[in-house]
Parts: structure tokens; sequence; C-alpha cells
């Protein structure tokens, strides 16, 4: 198989990304998404899911509309493929030798858990602690801005932490693998170790700058509309919730713009401080690693092809 690039950069209409899982990577393509991971017996076990309904409809190619879906689908995709590789990784298997599948229930149900979490810990909790001030009669507009940092350290310190755990480090280096892997096949070089090893493990569309760009935007967008609505506690904590769909959408957008244009010097400024966090979410891989996320591209790539010839 040749892995080159078929065609320039410029000239590209697919975006592919995914994401680092327990001891592999998952690849997202248009109408699938393809996980390659290292298997107790040091094989690579692969799988691949098609995507349906709104994950590949439409509305997936809707300006700020994407947004939104991009954000349901990094938790939901991201849950299921940790689910899977968790199986894989651990070797829970089924008699057959078959591996579980994805429930339907078990699909729903981990997309509304992980989306309550990353709400309530990272917007509403926020609201919470910063409204103690008021107890001691603290001017309503450094209330709002003491919401605003804490949301920001409290998600640093919560990547900071986590990277500290062995486990985790190994899921950050499948991340670096995963990021410098697809750095090879956007620039056209071919998908081997050795180009690879050439290219940073920080990447402008990573999913850790989606978050951060909804953070940053989130802490504008928060401040403006408590200083002109204060209306109290409850107001405030719907507001985080209702809102955070349409900055979520508007992130994306900025995001994609920071990819389209990440080499010229006003982005590089710009997208600084997404770089600078990825050092905390990324890690060098090993080569095996790497080994690992050229399975997961080339079967993603793989599928592409043959559904472009149907």
């Amino acid at each position: 198989m040749d892995n080159t690039l078929n065609k320039p950069k410029s000239q590209q209409d697919i975006y592919y990304g995914g994401q680092a899982v327990i001891e592999g990577v998952m690849i997202r393509g248009p109408e699938h998404m393809a996980i390659a991971i290292r298997n107790p017996e040091g094989t690579i076990t692969k799988h691949t899911e098609q995507l349906k309904g709104i994950a590949t409809g439409r509305l997936r190619n809707l300006a700020f509309i994407r947004g939104i879906l991009v954000l349901w689908e990094t938790l939901s995709l991201g849950t299921r493929a940790l689910l899977f590789s968790s199986k894989i990784a651990y070797a829970e298997e089924e008699e057959n030798g078959e591996t579980v599948e994805f429930p339907a229930k078990a699909r729903w149900g981990s997309m509304l858990i992980s989306l309550a979490m990353v709400t309530g810990i990272f917007f509403v909790a926020p609201v919470l602690i910063s409204n103690l001030l008021e107890l001691i009669n603290w001017p309503h507009a450094v209330i709002v801005i003491t919401e605003a940092l804490l949301r920001i350290i409290m998600f640093i310190g919560y990547i900071a932490l986590i990277s500290l755990m062995p486990d985790i480090k190994r899921v950050f280096q499948y991340h670096g693998a995963e990021h410098m892997t697809i750095h090879a096949y956007e620039n056209g070089k071919p998908i081997d170790i050795k180009n690879i090893r050439s290219f940073p493990k920080e990447h402008t569309r990573c999913g850790t700058s989606f978050l951060l760009v909804v953070i940053v935007l989130a802490l504008v967008i928060f401040i403006l509309f408590d200083l002109l609505v204060d209306e109290g506690l409850i107001i405030r904590i719907i507001s985080r919730i209702i809102l955070l769909p349409p900055i979520a959408a508007l992130s994306y957008e900025i995001l994609r713009i920071g990819a389209r244009f990440e080499h010229t010097k006003l982005i590089k400024i710009l997208f600084t401080p997404n770089i600078a966090l990825q050092k905390l979410t990324t890690r060098s891989p090993e080569d095996a690693q790497i080994e690992v996320a050229i399975e997961a591209l080339n079967l993603t790539l793989d599928i592409t092809r043959e559904k472009s010839l149907e």
C-alpha cells in the first residue's frame, strides 16, 4: 500500500483527527472511526466502526452547527473508544474471542454522563465557589472575574494533576504519536516512523486546544453577561449551561481558522497558549507507539478510499 498523500495539503478537503486511548489511538474519518491498540501479547488489535446520524449528516458541514456536534462527538466517541481500548489492553474478551460491542443504551449513557461531568466540574462548580464571595459583600465584578480565573485554574490544574499518573503518561505518549502521524500525512510525507519523528507532538487542531478556546471564550462571554445581567446565582448557573453550545460552536470555527492559517505569524502567536498546554497533554512516543498510530491512520485512509470508489 502506498502510504504517501495522494494530493497536496492545499487540496485536501478532509480533516483527519482522533485521540489517544489506553495503549492505542483512535482516528476519525468522514464516516468511520478506526482504533488500533497494542494488546497484552504485543500485537496490534484493530477495530472499525461506522458512524451514523448527526456524526456524518449534512449538519456536520454547517458552520457554527458543526462546533456543537464536535463537542458532543468528542465526548461520545472518545468515551466509546476508551471503553473499547480498556477491554483490549486489559484482555477483557468474550469467550468466543470477540470483543464486546457498544450497546446503544450504553452509548447514550456514557455521552450524557461525560457531558454532565464536564459541565458540572468546569462550568457550574466555579460559579458556586465564587458565589461564596457574596457572603463577605465583595463587588459583583470581582466575583465574576474570580469565577473566570477559577475555571482556567481548575482546567489547567486537572490536566497537570492527571499528567503525573504513570498510565496517563502512556496515554499522552500515544497522544503525541497521533499528532505526529497526522502532521506527516497532512504534509504529504510517507507515513513511516522516520518521517513521523521529524514532526512536533503538538497540533493546532488538538482537542485540548479546542477545550482551551472554549474555556477562554467562555471567560469573555460570561464576564460580559454577568456585568450586564446581574440576576443572582440561579440565572448565572443556567446561563453557563445555555451559553455552552454557542460558545463551542464559535470556538470550533476559531480553531478551523487557526488550522487553515497555522503557518502565519499571527496565528502562531495567538495559538501559543494552545501549543503550550499541549506540553502537558503530549509526550514523546516510543517507536512501538508510533506504529500503532500508523495502523489507525492507515486503516481510516483505506476505508475512506474504498468508500470513494463505491
